[in-house]
């Protein structure tokens, strides 16, 4: 199998790679805190990057390797005078450095990614100690021009105990002039060792107008909605997915069904779950029961704080909200169903249970809350 047509661990389907992702939307204040540690001399050797999934970690860990890359020449301030002062991880596309990067071929470069187990032809579940094997031979190397180095391990979440304590052994005696930069979803997953090693820049969901900036220089072209951002969490890897696999409209039906409870429309019901059950739509099956969890976690925080979200993610949602979460004792009932839910889902998949079965197992469970 090509390297071009083996699948990509740190990619989002539908969406460009990180490296091929030149502008970073919506995290000014995570690029300001690593340019003023740089501009400060102060350029830490391990770098945590976390933050919830899709809100641009790896297309900023990306973006530092570029600039650090593109301005190693420039790092020592030449005979007179400190290091360069810099406002911006800008770096232009044509520049040498950035166009090796892109083509995959930069050797001061090295990406940690869940890979292809060669046996199954498919991607481990986990980054193991092969991987971090490769890394040591990298950085055995002679330094690349500049004498600078950067690695990116993502997701570190992914490694394996063997793969955590190989890389923790480079942490703790970290070569001269090389950066690591660990993409970080669940920090709490990783080692102490290794998150107390690392400074962290923290990145947040966006807003709906950067979600819009982002989702257009991805290549797509929809409209700015309020009710996209606030159901994807402010993520764009999760609006992709929702745009992709239209979810949008899933969601919207996932309302129209709920709306009748504490009554049941059985054939709304069946219509839904045979959906979930087609031949090849694995993705909509999982996005449809990320979003049953999502309105279930809604209708808890509703009752909790009093009050519905204040932008609605589909038409009617928030009057549904409120009848259906009056008071912070309905919260608790929805926040013990969630978790429910949560437990019966991931155990129906891990038993290969039928789609179909476990979408109005799922719904059969909101109807018993609602009725309570």
């Amino acid at each position: 199998m090509s390297e071009e047509a083996l699948p990509e661990a740190d990619r989002v389907p539908g969406a460009p790679h990180p490296r091929e992702t030149l502008r970073l939307f919506g995290q000014d204040a995570a690029q300001r805190d690593f340019l003023q540690a740089l501009n400060a001399d102060r350029l830490h050797h391990g770098w945590l990057i976390t933050g919830p999934l899709g809100v641009g970690k790896a297309t900023l860990a990306w973006q530092i390797a570029r600039f650090l890359l593109a301005t190693a020449g420039e790092a020592d301030g030449g005979l007179f005078g400190g290091p360069p002062q810099y406002d911006s991880l800008q770096v232009d596309p044509d520049h040498p450095a950035a166009r090796r990067i892109a083509a995959r071929s930069e050797p001061g470069l090295f990406s940690i990614t869940r890979t292809v187990n060669e046996k199954t032809g498919r991607l481990r579940d986990q980054i193991v100690i092969d991987d971090i094997r490769g890394l040591t031979h990298f950085l055995h190397m002679s330094s690349a021009e500049g004498g600078r180095r950067v690695v990116i391990v993502d997701a570190a979440d992914d490694m394996n105990m063997n793969a955590a304590n190989g890389l923790l052994k480079m942490l703790e005696e970290p070569p001269a002039r090389t950066t690591l930069l660990l993409i970080s979803h669940q920090p709490s997953r990783l080692l102490p060792t290794i998150r107390s090693r690392c400074r962290e820049l923290r990145l947040h969901p966006l807003s709906p107008e950067d979600m819009h900036a982002a989702l257009q220089q991805a290549g797509l072209e929809v409209e700015e909605t309020p009710a996209l951002a606030e159901l994807s969490a402010g993520s764009v890897g999760e609006a992709l997915r929702l745009v992709r696999l239209g979810g949008m409209e899933m969601y919207q039906h996932l309302v129209a069904l709920f709306s009748t409870m504490p009554g049941f429309d059985r054939q709304q019901a069946l219509k839904l779950a045979e959906a979930a059950a087609q031949r090849g739509a694995a993705d909509k099956f999982e996005l449809l029961l990320t979003l049953i969890d999502t309105f279930v976690t809604r209708l808890a925080r509703t009752g909790a704080t009093g009050q519905p979200p204040l932008v609605e993610a589909a038409p009617g949602e928030a009057a549904l909200l409120s009848r259906l979460a009056p008071n912070a004792h309905k919260a608790r009932e929805w926040a013990v169903a969630a978790q429910e839910i949560t437990d019966r889902s991931r155990h129906g998949q891990a038993v290969n249970l039928d789609p179909a079965a476990l979408v109005l197992d799922t719904v059969f469970r909101i109807q018993k809350t609602a009725s309570a």
